[in-house]
C-alpha cells in the first residue's frame, strides 16, 4: 500500500535532500532530478513491468512505455538512453524462453526507437516471471522541464489517457480462463464478450501509446506541475503531487474519464476495483499535469493533434489549501470513453 511504503521510505534516510522539483529536495515523486557537477540537469527513472497481456511484444512495449512515462511527467519529451531489465522465464521450456525472450525485447526496442531513444545497456536475470522494464535519463538545460512542485491556486488539471486498465485486464483474464467471476458476469447480463474484447482492446492501446507528445509541449503550455497515473491509482497520485507543492494547495477532480464499461464492471459488485473512488491502479497511464486555463485548453487541442486524434481532458483544478488534500468530488462527471485505436 501507499501509505505503508512511504512509511517505511520515511524511516531509511535515503537520499540528500537535493532532489529538484520535491518539497525539501526529498525522493518524492516519478524522477530523480539532479543537477550534475558540470551544472546540466539529470532525469532519471526506473520502472518494470509483469505480465498482464497475452502478447510478449506488448508486454515489452507497454514496459519500454511504461518507464519512459516518468520521464515526460518532467515536461521532457526525449530519453537520451534507454539501459534494459529483463527477466527470462526459467520455468517455461528453452523454446518458449527464446521466442517469449526476444519478442518481449522486440517490443521493448521498437516503443524506444519510436520515443527517439536506444537501449545502450542493461541487466538480464533468470525469474519465475517474464519481466521487464528499465532506466531512463534525459540530460537537460535549465528551462526544458517541467519542475514537479510548482502548482499553482486556479490551475486546472488535465489527463491525457482515460482510466480502468486495471478493470480491463482483469476482466480479459476472466473471461479467457472462464472464471466464476466472469460466468457472474455474462450470467447477469452485466458485461457481454463482445464488450469485454473492446475494453482490452482498448486499455492495451492506452497503455502501449507513449505519452511522449504529452511530455513535449508542457513547457511550451507553462505547465506548472506533473506526474503520471500508475500504480497508486489517480487520487493516490494526486495526493502524492499536492503533498510536493511549494505552495499550500489542494486539488479537486471533477471529471473521471473512463474506458467504457469499466465502471459498471465496478458497480456489479463482482469485484471492487476503487476505480470510482480513484484508487484502482493502473498501468502506463497518463500525465496529470497542472497548469492555467488557457493555456490548458490549448494544450488539449494540439495534444489531440499530435497523438492523431485521441482526447485529453481537464479534469480538475488546483485551490487553495493548508492540508494539501486531494479529492474526487461527490458530483463527479463520469465520462465513458470508447476506444479509438
Amino acid at each position: 500500500p501507499q501509505s505503508q511504503l512511504q512509511s517505511i521510505l520515511l524511516t531509511l534516510n535515503l537520499g540528500d535532500n537535493q532532489n529538484i522539483g520535491t518539497t525539501n529536495g526529498k525522493i518524492a515523486l516519478d524522477c530523480s532530478v539532479r543537477k550534475t557537477r558540470q551544472g546540466h540537469v539529470c532525469i532519471s527513472t526506473t520502472d518494470f513491468f509483469f505480465p498482464l497481456v497475452d502478447s510478449p511484444y506488448l508486454q515489452g512495449r507497454i514496459g519500454a512505455a511504461n518507464v519512459l512515462s516518468d520521464l515526460y511527467a518532467e515536461g521532457v519529451g526525449e530519453c537520451d538512453f534507454m539501459l534494459m531489465l529483463l527477466a527470462a522465464c526459467r520455468d517455461m521450456t528453452e523454446s518458449d524462453r527464446e521466442i517469449c525472450t526476444r519478442e518481449m525485447v522486440r517490443g521493448f526496442n521498437d516503443a524506444c526507437l519510436e520515443g527517439g531513444t536506444v537501449v545502450t545497456g542493461g541487466q538480464t536475470v533468470l525469474n519465475p516471471w517474464p519481466v521487464i522494464g528499465g532506466v531512463a535519463t534525459s540530460i537537460c538545460r535549465e528551462g526544458e522541464y517541467v519542475k514537479s512542485n510548482g502548482a499553482e491556486v486556479g490551475d486546472v488539471v488535465v489527463l491525457t489517457k482515460p482510466l480502468g486498465t486495471q478493470v480491463a485486464v482483469n476482466v480479459h483474464e476472466w473471461r479467457v480462463r472462464n472464471t466464476p467471476k466472469w460466468t457472474e458476469l455474462s450470467s447477469k447480463q452485466i458485461l457481454s464478450k463482445e464488450e469485454a474484447e473492446d475494453m482490452m482492446h482498448a486499455a492495451v492501446c492506452s497503455m502501449a501509446r507513449l505519452n511522449r507528445h504529452g511530455g513535449s509541449i508542457m513547457v511550451k503550455h507553462h505547465a506548472h506541475a506533473g506526474t503520471d497515473v500508475t500504480g497508486f491509482g489517480i487520487l493516490g497520485h494526486a495526493q502524492n503531487l499536492m503533498d510536493n507543492q511549494a505552495s499550500e494547495v489542494g486539488m479537486e477532480i471533477h471529471t473521471l474519464p473512463c474506458i467504457a464499461n469499466t465502471l459498471k464492471v465496478e458497480a456489479s459488485g463482482v469485484m471492487d476495483f476503487k476505480l470510482r473512488e480513484g484508487y484502482s491502479a493502473e498501468t502506463s497511464g497518463g500525465l496529470m499535469i497542472c497548469m492555467p486555463e488557457e493555456d490548458a485548453v490549448n494544450y488539449c487541442k494540439e495534444l489531440e493533434e499530435l497523438d492523431g486524434g485521441e482526447p485529453c481532458w481537464i479534469i480538475g483544478r488546483v485551490v487553495k489549501d493548508v492540508d494539501r488534500k486531494a479529492c474526487i468530488l461527490e458530483n463527479v462527471e463520469i465520462l465513458e470513453v470508447e476506444g479509438t485505436c
